[in-house]
């Protein structure tokens, strides 16, 4: 059984084991405890928060998803969703956010996963920072989703605490709610596909920087810094160079039509022509 039921089966299940509990959201001060928590963590300007107050009212109140994270009555994490095109299929999650703690981005995930299903929706997709190793093995690994468009400066310039001075380049990420690995990677087998053999190195790390490498085999590895957060504030200039070299290497492939069909543990993409 794939079906909402079992959806909402796994999503309660991954709810408990982060010890929270999660519900939809309707009115102005559940909305103003989510813009209070998504500041914590992104710590925006003030004039470009991830979403408004305003905002989430809209858009809860045309049917769209709203949900908020709780541990026992204090606001964890929160999660921000809208229907996307083509009509009747999708939801975009524009933003999702969470206290430290282990699980509850997971569950709030699948929570979105059952009301996507139960709304006859099949697939969820989102953008996320393809230089942030841990969102590229949650996206990749811990759900099953898979990146289909890289977005070069998608957002513009950005100023908050994690994205200034760096360009806003985006992965689309699509989660295809019922394909087998997502079946598996809900269930808690998490996606780590065989690594093919002859796969080459077409970006790899040398004293911090990238440094590129061939591209015209089969299987291909990208490989990622270590925290491109802290690399940001620390050294400036080799933060651009990853994020120039990931453009042109990962994103160059993309555009010729290859797939990325998984994330290794060692922090590599695994992009397959």
């Amino acid at each position: 059984m794939t079906g909402p039921t079992r959806s909402d089966e796994h999503a309660g299940a991954a709810a408990r084991a982060a010890g929270v509990r999660i519900a939809e959201l309707s009115e102005i001060p559940a909305f103003e405890e989510v813009f209070r928590l998504f500041d914590d963590v992104w710590h925006p300007d003030p004039g470009n928060p991830p979403v408004t107050v305003e905002m989430m009212r809209a858009l809860s109140h045309a049917g769209n998803y709203v949900a908020g994270a709780y541990r026992g009555d204090r606001l964890v994490g929160a999660s921000v969703a809208f229907f996307g095109a083509p009509v009747g299929q999708v939801l975009h999650s524009h933003v999702t956010g969470a206290a430290v703690g282990r699980g509850i981005g997971f569950a709030l995930k699948l929570h979105q996963r059952a009301w996507a299903l139960e709304r006859g929706l099949d697939r969820i997709t989102w953008t996320y920072d393809p230089l942030v190793r841990r969102n590229a093995h949650f996206n990749l690994v811990k759900l099953g989703a898979r990146p289909e468009e890289y977005l070069p400066s998608f957002y513009g310039v950005m100023a908050d605490a994690i994205n200034t001075g760096d360009e806003s380049d985006r992965m689309l990420a699509v989660w295809r709610l019922s394909e087998p690995r997502v079946l598996a990677a809900v269930r808690g087998a998490p996606h780590r596909p065989q690594l093919p053999p002859g796969a080459v190195a077409a970006l790899t790390e040398r004293d911090g920087r990238p440094v590129a490498g061939r591209t015209d085999a089969r299987t291909v590895l990208i490989a990622l810094p270590a925290d491109i957060e802290t690399l940001r504030r620390t050294d400036p200039g080799a933060a651009r160079a990853w994020r120039h070299a990931v453009r042109d290497v990962l994103g160059g492939l993309m555009e010729e039509g290859a797939r990325v069909t998984g994330f290794t543990g060692e922090g590599h993409y695994i992009v397959e022509r």
